[in-house]
C-alpha cells in the first residue's frame, strides 16, 4: 500500500497555522479504480468559454531557474517552467481562468528519464485535465495528476526496455500546478517544493514544505517494497536506489518502486511571496532556514540595480537563483543542483 492511508483529507500544519491539505487518500482511491463521477468530454464537443484572465484577482507568476553541474560528469537534472499555459489546453471548465505549471526532475543513472519527464509530463497533463465544469473538483484534478504520472512513467519504461542495452535511467519529480489561485503539488522521490509565506502575527517569513520525501527508510515505503519482494539495504532499494518512488527505474519497479505521487493542495494568500522548487543537491548545502535567509539577503539587497531591459524584481530573483545554486556547490554539495524560484504577485 502506498503512503498516505489516512481516512479523508489530512491537513499539514504550517507555521502560520493555516492548512495545506493532503489528498493522498483520494490518490489511493483513484488508483484502485474508483468510478469517475464525470467522464471526459468526447472529441467534437463544443469548447467551453473561459472566464477572463489578467484582471480577475489572479496571482501572477514569474519563474526563474539556475543549475550547476557540481562535481558530476554531466547534468542529469531538468526543469519545465510555464508561467501561464492556459492556452495549451484545448478545452477547460468555464471556472478555470489560468493554469501554470512548474516542475523539477532529478535524474539518476543518466539524463534520459528526467529529460523525458520534462518534455512530456506537462503535455500528458494537458490531455488529462478535466474538461467540464462538473469535473473541476479536487478529486478529478488529483485523478488527472495520477493518470499523468502513470502515463509518463509507462511511456518511458516502454522506450527504455526497447533499447539494447536497456536504459537504467530514473528520475524524481516535483510539480506544482496552479489552477486559478490554488496550487496542486505532486511529487516522487526527494526533490522538494516549498512556499515562502509571511506570518502577520510573528512578522516573519517561513518556508512551508509542500511536498513529501520518499526514501526507502520511511516505514510505509519500506513496507511496500518488502511486500513486493524487494529489500532495503543501507537505506537503498536493493542496496542501490536512494528513492522509493520515481519515473523510470524499470529494474526496480518489480521491487515496489512506485510512480504514484503524493498529491497536496494549497490555497494561495496575499501573504505568499514565492515558490522554491529544487533537487536534493541544494539541500546538501542548505537547510530550509539558511536557504530562506540567503534568498532574502539577495531580494532585500538595496545595492542591486536592474539588469538592462529587466525590472529590479526580475534581476533580484535571477540573482537569488544563481547565487543559491553556486553557494550550494561552494558549501560542499557534489551533486547536480537545480533551483527554481517563482515569484507570486497580485496585479
Amino acid at each position: 500500500m502506498d503512503a498516505g492511508n489516512q481516512e479523508g483529507e489530512t491537513a499539514v500544519s504550517s507555521p502560520t497555522g493555516e492548512a495545506i491539505f493532503s489528498m493522498e487518500k483520494v490518490a489511493e482511491d483513484a488508483m484502485q479504480g474508483g468510478k469517475r463521477k464525470t467522464e471526459e468530454t468526447t472529441e467534437g464537443e463544443p469548447e467551453l468559454k473561459r472566464r477572463v484572465s489578467a484582471g480577475s484577482g489572479l496571482y501572477q507568476f514569474q519563474s526563474f531557474s539556475a543549475e550547476r553541474k557540481g562535481e558530476r560528469e554531466d547534468m542529469q537534472d531538468a526543469c519545465t517552467l510555464l508561467d501561464d499555459c492556459t492556452e495549451s489546453f484545448s478545452t477547460l471548465p468555464s471556472t478555470v481562468s489560468r493554469i501554470a505549471y512548474f516542475a523539477v526532475f532529478d535524474g539518476h543513472s543518466g539524463a534520459r528519464a528526467s529529460q523525458h519527464a520534462a518534455q512530456t509530463l506537462h503535455q500528458n497533463l494537458f490531455g488529462k485535465f478535466p474538461k467540464t465544469d462538473t469535473g473541476h473538483n479536487d478529486k478529478e484534478i488529483k485523478r488527472c495528476l495520477l493518470d499523468t504520472f502513470k502515463l509518463t512513467d509507462e511511456a518511458f519504461l516502454k522506450q527504455a526496455s526497447a533499447q539494447k542495452p536497456v536504459w537504467k535511467d530514473g528520475s524524481t519529480a516535483v510539480c506544482v500546478m496552479a489552477v486559478n489561485n490554488v496550487l496542486y503539488i505532486a511529487n516522487l522521490g526527494d526533490s522538494k517544493a516549498m512556499l515562502c509565506r509571511f506570518n502577520e502575527q510573528t512578522q516573519k517569513l517561513s518556508l512551508i514544505p509542500l511536498s513529501k520525501e520518499h526514501n526507502p527508510t520511511m516505514y510505509e515505503e519500506r513496507m511496500r517494497i518488502q511486500k513486493a519482494g524487494g529489500t532495503v539495504k543501507d537505506g537503498r532499494v536493493q542496496g542501490i536506489l536512494e528513492v522509493s518512488r520515481s519515473i523510470g527505474d524499470g529494474r526496480f519497479k518489480h521491487c515496489g518502486v512506485s510512480c504514484v505521487p503524493d498529491i497536496k493542495k494549497c490555497q494561495l494568500a496575499d501573504s505568499d511571496r514565492y515558490l522554491l522548487l529544487s533537487c536534493d543537491g541544494l539541500w546538501k548545502g542548505f537547510s530550509s532556514d539558511t536557504a530562506l535567509q540567503f534568498i532574502q539577503n539577495v531580494l532585500e539587497d538595496k545595492t542591486i540595480k536592474p539588469a538592462p531591459g529587466k525590472a529590479l524584481d526580475e534581476t533580484k530573483y535571477e540573482l537569488a537563483c544563481s547565487k543559491l545554486a553556486s553557494e550550494a556547490i561552494r558549501r560542499g554539495s557534489s551533486d547536480n543542483v537545480t533551483v527554481v524560484l517563482v515569484s507570486i504577485s497580485k496585479t
